[in-house]
């Protein structure tokens, strides 16, 4: 098992990692809208949504995989009247690649985050 971190990404907030790789697969922790410096970006679901993604890329990028080696996707929205907007956003981002995906509403988020994000994606434990 091999715990990963980038700096490309923002840092856990809290006692676990970024990402871990372990037999052929990445997993990452759920990601929320803050930059790689740890500041909430935006107040809204497009610009949180965009970030989160953003932040996803950054992870597997830095650890040689792309969003195409996503297998599973688990969305937390704590307003589910968001859904239609991030269904957008997300069509946007994985244009063909269609992982399968999971989505659950939640009460509250850490950070007061709208969204949180994690995935599971194909990776070598080579690398």
């Amino acid at each position: 098992m091999q715990f990963l971190n980038t700096t490309n990404a923002p840092q856990a907030i809290g006692p676990y990692s970024q990402a871990v790789k372990y037999n052929g697969l990445l997993y990452s922790s759920g990601q929320i809208a803050l930059d790689k410096h740890g500041v909430m970006c935006g107040d809204d679901i497009k610009t949180q949504t965009t970030q989160v993604l953003e932040n996803i890329k950054a992870i597997l990028e830095d650890h040689e995989c792309s969003i195409d080696d996503i297998i599973k996707t688990t969305i937390y929205l704590d307003d589910m009247d968001d859904f239609g907007v991030v269904n957008i956003i997300y069509t946007d981002f994985f244009g063909d690649h269609k992982p399968v995906r999971s989505t659950v509403a939640v009460q509250t988020l850490p950070k007061n985050a709208l969204i949180e994000i994690d995935i599971v994606a194909k990776a070598s434990d080579y690398h």
